[in-house]
């Protein structure tokens, strides 16, 4: 069973994430919390494998309780609107990202990615996060590019749909391959690149145009 935290300041959004992922056989969600405090204190009190946290909590924010949990995976909730503290947490390396408003298939299958020790990115947040960050200089694009060009052109076309924002399941329907093929297909896309996940490989390919 992968045992997760759910750590959110509104009940409602508590009780809905409770709901969607112990219609699962594999998944026990073991406490919740209302702020960042309580999620970390939760953790030492049970044995938490995937703490599912919203960036924005009282008494402690979600990053902040994120720093504060070693040896547990986490994984970001938020909302649109909060492109800053999604740039804070993937700059520090926080293992998985998915909006509120995600299908629940979408929170399921971040949850599992994550507790498989696998970086996991809703689609969405791709998007939002380039539409933040802003393009780099000519040099920039020039080693972007070069970067890209040890890329397959299957590989490229691939990225190309991860850039756009597609999941795995989405870019497999468009080159007629299984969501396995592509999973093993950006994996090695990202090892090539240098990338820790799908937004910063998406970053490449706006920036090489």
């Amino acid at each position: 069973m992968i045992r997760v935290l759910i750590a959110d300041d509104e009940p409602l959004i508590t009780a809905g994430i409770r709901a969607v992922l112990e219609s699962t056989k594999d998944i026990e969600v073991v406490a919740c919390a209302g702020n960042g405090h309580e999620a970390v204190e939760a953790t030492r009190r049970h044995r938490v494998d995937v703490a599912l946290l919203d960036i924005a909590m009282p008494v402690m924010d979600g990053l902040a309780a994120a720093a504060r949990m070693a040896g547990t995976r986490v994984m970001m909730l938020t909302a649109f609107g909060d492109e800053e503290n999604v740039r804070r947490a993937l700059d520090r390396g926080v293992a998985g990202f998915v909006l509120k408003n995600c299908e629940p298939d979408e929170l399921i299958r971040g949850v599992r990615a994550v507790h498989a020790g696998q970086a996991f990115l809703s689609p969405a947040v791709t998007q939002l996060v380039l539409a933040l960050v802003p393009r780099g200089e000519d040099g920039h694009r020039r080693e972007a590019a070069g970067r890209l060009a040890a890329l397959s052109p299957r590989e490229n076309e691939i990225l190309a749909l991860v850039a756009e924002g597609l999941s795995n399941a989405e870019v497999g329907d468009r080159v007629h391959m299984s969501e396995a093929t592509i999973k093993t297909y950006v994996s090695r896309i990202l090892r090539k690149l240098g990338c820790s996940n799908r937004v910063q490989a998406a970053m490449l390919v706006r920036d090489a145009v």
